[in-house]
């Protein structure tokens, strides 16, 4: 009882410390008075949804509570002794003050404010309420690092497990922003500029703080993002590249039976055009990449972890990675992209649509031509990607086209940009121009494709600024003349 007497003073004092009501209900839960631990869990929202839902062991819990007791009990002592040292200063004061001027008073006849409470330590007023103190043997100096993450907008797990992750790991980010994706069916939806959901920050001095920016959410007016949403930027971009790089690096193991030496085994002319191109960022990143797939033994066949079960990235460190368990060691985490599962291309005959997924994240839907009954179904695999099919840049397939497995059917532009959405070809796929054009550049050859029915949703998702690697390397073949079944 004498726990739940100090966090009942804790929350009185912090009321929007949703972490306190969250403990403060366990306490109560565990004495036996439910109906106060229900109302405290009810003050405590979307921390009691996180917490619970992932099932958060109970000594970090304990670790949490005794942490939060010992930095109270500790305040009050502090407190107690400095009201006694102000209690003498304020006579001493008194004794030296000109009697003209009366005690409480400024000289310009103004009331002072009380001494202890401008000069006693602790919390000030102002401090932010979702504050957690952690236990002093937790607390290490932190480097200013920004981590990013993603998942679905209004799911309070999410935040929970970037805490969890903060609390259990000393080389997380000192600081993690939480970009939101909106759902979409079964699908998460990776839009350029997500929007920033919340921020989690593990101070130097051991506390966790927790900071929505979602003014519905918090009943609050948010802080002003500020450069929080050029690097949220930076990072969607360089995943990207990311994902691209390391489903190559997978395709290519399973091809090859080894890993790429370098990067120019991925971005050589045809047929070893793996990737469309590469960017600085995959130049930068593919030792590391490479490392990580060698050391878990990263195939295209992998299975893909759910978006928030992985851990949190930092721009510009050697990768990236997702919202990481409460049991995920992220000792390593800059060295794991978000999109930790192999890019995936899936085509809904029904809707006409053409999706770029990993996982559960979609991360491109297009508008496509089918050709009805003659598009088969089933699984398949880039097997060829060309520019400039048969010397054209504007012919009957467009300027590019990626083969499906040994068939007569790919994926390709078309002359014919009505036909879009309708069932006029003989088989194959067509794509609006830049559609294919950024398809190319995102998938490597031997990406999955799947073509079935009823399985992606009518919205499209087609960034503003679209995806391009620069390639230097010729990736046409004029040796060739392809005959798919437009």
């Amino acid at each position: 009882m004498k726990n739940s007497q100090h966090l009942k003073a804790y929350v009185q004092m912090h009321p929007d410390n949703k972490m306190a009501w969250y403990l403060l209900g366990k306490e109560y839960y565990k004495n036996g008075q439910h109906g106060k631990a229900n109302y405290c869990f009810n003050q405590a929202g979307e921390v009691y949804e996180a917490f619970e839902h992932s099932k958060v062991p109970a000594d970090m819990l304990r670790e949490y509570e005794q942490g939060l007791l010992q930095a109270g009990r500790e305040r009050d002592r502090r407190r107690q002794r400095t009201r006694r040292v102000l209690m003498v200063l304020a006579l001493l004061l008194l004794l030296l003050l000109p009697s003209a001027v009366a005690p409480g008073l400024s000289p310009a006849g103004e009331p002072q404010s009380g001494i202890e409470e401008a000069a006693a330590p602790g919390p000030a007023k102002d401090q932010p309420a979702d504050q957690v103190l952690l236990p002093q043997a937790t607390q290490v100096p932190q480097a200013a690092r920004t981590g990013f993450t993603a998942g679905e907008s209004g799911n309070a797990a999410t935040s929970g497990k970037v805490m969890s992750s903060l609390l259990r790991n000393k080389e997380a980010a000192s600081l993690t922003a939480v970009l939101g994706m909106k759902r979409s069916g079964k699908w998460l939806l990776w839009k350029e500029k997500l929007p920033l959901v919340a921020t989690v920050e593990k101070t130097g001095d051991g506390r966790v703080e927790y900071q929505s920016y979602e003014a519905a959410v918090c009943a609050c007016t948010p802080p002003d993002p500020g450069e929080l949403i050029r690097q949220a930027a930076q990072w969607q971009a360089e995943q990207e590249d990311l994902a691209a790089l390391s489903s190559a690096i997978g395709s290519y193991r399973q091809a090859k039976g080894k890993l790429p030496a370098s990067l120019k085994e991925l971005a050589a002319p045809f047929p070893g055009n793996w990737l469309g191109g590469s960017t600085p960022v995959m130049e930068r990143k593919f030792a590391p990449l490479v490392k990580v797939a060698s050391r878990a033994g990263h195939s295209a066949s992998a299975t893909p972890s759910p978006a928030a079960d992985r851990p949190a990235v930092t721009p510009g460190s050697e990768a990236g990675g997702n919202v990481p368990t409460a049991a995920a060691d992220v000792s390593g985490l800059q060295d794991v992209p978000f999109f930790e599962g192999p890019l995936k291309v899936i085509v809904d005959k029904q809707k006409h649509r053409l999706a770029v997924v990993s996982g559960s994240v979609m991360l491109r839907n297009y508008e496509v031509g089918l050709g009805g009954d003659k598009t088969p179904e089933g699984q398949f695999k880039i097997s060829d990607k060309v520019v400039n099919p048969n010397g054209h840049d504007n012919g009957e397939f467009g300027s590019r086209g990626m083969q499906l497995s040994e068939s007569n059917y790919a994926i390709h532009g078309t002359n014919e940009p009505g036909s879009i959405g309708k069932d006029e070809s003989l088989g194959c796929i067509r794509m609006n121009r830049e559609d294919v054009e950024e398809l190319f550049a995102l998938v490597p050859m031997g990406t999955k494709v799947q073509i079935g029915k009823g399985v992606l949703p009518e919205q499209l998702l087609l960034p503003e600024e679209r995806y391009t690697a620069g390639a230097s390397h010729n990736q046409t073949n004029p040796r060739k003349v392809y005959n798919w079944l437009n």
